[in-house]
């Protein structure tokens, strides 16, 4: 069986975080993660909005939730969200002892406040 365009079943995660936030001493809200590349990063309700920033330098088209408990696809090509696809390389989110948001220790005390401006 092919994998859709834009997935690479194999491709391993670059982390357990945002790599830009985590370069700078981010923070993010919640993470996704490429589907063909394993780049991860933050969302769209995330101040700095890593993964869609991914997108759009590199065109790749589909992320995953990197949320444990998440299995969900989006393209950013399409807009389509879908339930489920294929099997990525693990980890299949980050450690549930990892906070969202997070990572611990960097989310600001008014971190709310933060994402609704």
């Amino acid at each position: 069986m092919t994998s859709p365009a834009g997935v690479d079943p194999a491709a391993e995660p670059s982390g357990t975080g945002c790599s830009e936030c985590d370069a700078t001493g981010g923070w993010w809200f919640h993470l996704r993660r490429c589907a063909q590349c394993g780049h991860v990063g933050c969302c769209d309700s995330s101040p700095a909005k890593h993964a869609t920033a991914h997108f759009k330098a590199t065109g790749h088209p589909v992320v995953r939730s990197f949320e444990p408990g998440e299995a969900w696809f989006w393209n950013y090509e399409t807009s389509e969200m879908y339930e489920s696809g294929p099997d990525l390389a693990p980890p299949e989110s980050h450690p549930e002892d990892q906070p969202a948001p997070g990572p611990a220790g960097r989310v600001p005390a008014n971190w709310a406040d933060t994402l609704r401006r």
